[in-house]
């Protein structure tokens, strides 16, 4: 019995490099062709973003009242925010790149998206603890907070690195004040450190440390007079749990890199920057506020390594000019269009369908049917 099978003639290489052309032309065509898609909470953004523009114009208009000269070199665009190389309340040094990648008024959106996924919620109680080091991102913080109305427990130490809020006459907590007294903010830090080592100022002068007693003094903030590392998060924790009221903490806040809120610098390397729900592997070998949050279930957002922040949401780094309301990944992201990629395919496939039967020999159907052996001849008689 013979069976007969389709018989495929080989594919005309003309037909195959037409198809290979038409898919990386559609490949191209996916890529380039993209949808603009505005991101969560984008009402919330733009307010948040708007009102820290609003107070970081409100800082530098009250520098430039002060007769504080602004550094072109340092500070390329003008913001007022950037501070001083060195003073007496200067703790160590820092890169200018993060400080001038900081002052970006979009950041509050950053905020804004961190507190939405770590799903806190309008009315919320959360815990802040922001460093002298990054005024412009304490400032983007709050303007979050404002925005969402949460209830916020805010603690602030009061030295910094270089180039952040370290004119020992206008400090963060003055710029705080500020803020409150015009009304864009609605609350104030409900408690002060030195900051520095051991967030007691280590290593400051004599005349460094007063600086810092007589900023926070002069705020009306209390202060917080730790004798050692260790009593200083047993501070802190137990002052939050006081000031929620018996709420829950729905997430924990870090702005920069103060001792006792990140650690030891093992501490600011484990924690990644944006949004922690756990302790990253050896956490607990490095107490902080941040490790005792985590380990208490509740959600740690990180303002810390800002170029990479500001890369994730496709902000500038070290802009030449303050950045504009509404520029970057927080808001509106690009996507490819999915029925232009579900369309170049079907074209793709339908050519490569018609292509092979084209290439295709017609096929025979069926069984040929046996033959019948022949009969012997009959004898001769």
């Amino acid at each position: 019995m013979k069976k007969l099978y389709w018989r495929s003639r080989a594919v005309s290489r003309t037909k195959v490099a037409l198809v290979a052309m038409c898919a990386l032309g559609g490949l191209a065509l996916v890529e380039v062709v993209k949808v603009r898609k505005a991101q969560p909470y984008l009402k919330e953004k733009l307010a948040a973003s708007r009102l820290a523009r609003d107070a970081m114009e409100a800082v530098k208009a009250e520098r430039v009242a002060r007769h504080t000269p602004i550094d072109p070199e340092t500070d390329p665009a003008q913001s007022g925010i950037v501070g001083l190389v060195i003073s007496p309340i200067t703790t160590n040094t820092a890169s200018l790149a993060t400080k001038q990648t900081s002052v970006n008024p979009n950041f509050a959106a950053v905020a804004v998206d961190l507190l939405r996924r770590a799903g806190v919620q309008d009315g919320d109680a959360v815990a802040v603890g922001c460093s002298g080091s990054f005024p412009a991102l304490n400032i983007a913080t709050m303007a979050a907070i404002q925005t969402l109305g949460l209830k916020p427990a805010v603690i602030s130490s009061v030295s910094s690195s270089q180039w952040g809020a370290n004119d020992p006459g206008f400090v963060w907590l003055d710029m705080e004040r500020l803020l409150h007294g015009k009304g864009m903010l609605s609350f104030r830090s409900v408690a002060a450190s030195r900051g520095g080592i051991e967030d007691t100022a280590v290593g400051l002068s004599k005349q460094g440390k007063q600086l810092l007693d007589e900023a926070i003094a002069r705020n009306g903030i209390p202060a917080l007079k730790p004798k050692n590392y260790a009593e200083s998060v047993n501070q802190r924790m137990a002052l939050y749990a006081e000031r929620s009221g018996g709420a829950r903490i729905k997430a924990y806040i870090n702005v920069g890199a103060g001792a006792a809120s990140v650690g030891s610098r093992i501490g600011r390397r484990l924690f990644k920057p944006g949004l922690n729900r756990t302790a990253p592997k050896g956490a607990s070998a490095a107490d902080s506020v941040m490790v005792r949050f985590v380990h208490d279930g509740v959600p740690v957002i990180n303002l810390l390594h800002v170029e990479a922040l500001a890369q994730t949401y496709g902000f500038p780094l070290q802009p030449a000019a303050v950045p504009v309301v509404g520029e970057g990944r927080a808001f509106v992201r690009q996507q490819y269009n999915r029925w232009l990629a579900l369309a170049v395919l079907v074209a793709i496939g339908t050519m490569l369908v018609l292509g092979l039967r084209s290439g295709l020999s017609i096929p025979l159907t069926g069984i040929a049917a046996p033959q019948k052996p022949s009969e012997p001849p009959e004898p001769i008689l």
